[in-house]
């Protein structure tokens, strides 16, 4: 009787410990409150990469658990960059999003004392390009246009976008005015915190040509509120951005691909990080999330773990140069 007793009692155990075992396998490293900060106010880049994430990974049935976003505008980036790094090392529920104009940022020292080497680069999802548009009700009919008009007078032509001098928007507006021959500190040029705040001043008048990602610009191309003059791209987009020319196409050999993707702070634990490479890796593999990229606007772009770390330190190593030359650093 003793001995059957005490196999029952073994039986419990042992089906308590696998059934244990399972449960960490499924949830080892995964977020208890998973949320992806966006480093600007909503209705930007960042916004959009964010609720890429939000939305992929909830689709592809990776992340049941809803995943929100946060905003922390503040430096283009910096704010979010140095409480991450500085106060929020090991948070395994948060990624961040980041694009080119942050790692430029990086280049340029515009995060302080971090480099990017201070984080874990995670995952890059998706790759846009710049662009320049106007209000459509806008004289500027063209890249021409707005070169005829530059040339004329440089400071009687306001640009805005998110983000200061020096930043990812405002050097494809100073590449732009270099192929003129203007001289880009004489341009006229408002900062402002994200493109979403951009787009609304382009909106009301309040500058005459907003300088930004492609992606941003869909709704707005669509409802017909706004002329793209120029996608800075290699060859013309497909779908319905086929209609923008390119500004090679229009006599300006400019390109500027955006980057979209996230980091994580530098002390996430293995396991944590572990799993949120693995959780992006099977998103980008997935048919499903190509969909949803598509109808934003964001052409396949997929790179995650080292992979990204080596392509980002390349990358950030090309803007310093780029930034000396723009006499953006010393």
């Amino acid at each position: 009787m003793m001995t059957k007793k005490l196999l029952t009692i073994a039986l419990i155990a042992g089906l308590g410990l696998t059934a244990c075992g399972k449960k960490e396998a499924v949830e080892v490293g995964a977020p208890k409150r998973p949320e992806c900060i966006a480093p600007a106010k909503p209705g930007g880049g960042f916004d959009l990469t964010c609720k890429l994430a939000q939305s992929g990974l909830k689709d592809t049935g990776i992340l049941t658990a809803p995943m929100r976003v946060t905003y922390m505008p503040g430096g283009v980036g910096a704010v979010a960059y140095n409480k991450i790094v500085a106060n929020d090392a090991a948070n395994g529920d948060a990624i961040v999003a980041f694009s080119t104009g942050s790692l430029l940022n990086l280049a340029q020292g515009k995060f302080g004392q971090y480099t990017e080497k201070d984080v874990r680069w995670l995952a890059g999802v998706g790759t846009d390009y710049g662009m320049v548009a106007v209000n459509a009700e806008s004289p500027l009919k063209n890249l021409n246009d707005l070169v005829d008009a530059l040339k004329k007078d440089p400071k009687a032509v306001s640009f805005g976008a998110g983000g200061s001098v020096g930043g990812q928007d405002w050097l494809q507006t100073a590449m732009l005015a270099k192929a003129a021959g203007v001289d880009p500190k004489n341009m006229t040029y408002v900062a402002l915190e994200g493109g979403g705040e951009a787009v609304t001043a382009v909106l009301g008048n309040h500058i005459q040509v907003v300088s930004a990602g492609i992606a941003e610009m869909g709704p707005y191309v669509e409802s017909g509120k706004v002329r793209v003059l120029a996608v800075f791209a290699p060859e013309r987009l497909q779908g319905k951005l086929a209609e923008i020319p390119t500004a090679k196409e229009q006599g300006f050999a400019i390109e500027w691909p955006v980057i979209r993707g996230y980091y994580m702070g530098p002390k996430v634990s293995d396991e944590s990080f572990n799993w949120w490479k693995a959780s992006f890796d099977k998103m980008l593999a997935d048919p499903k999330f190509a969909e949803i990229r598509s109808q934003r606007d964001l052409l396949p772009f997929a790179m995650t773990g080292e992979e990204l770390s080596q392509y980002v330190a390349q990358q950030t190593e090309q803007m310093r140069v780029l930034s000396k030359e723009f006499q953006l650093t010393q």
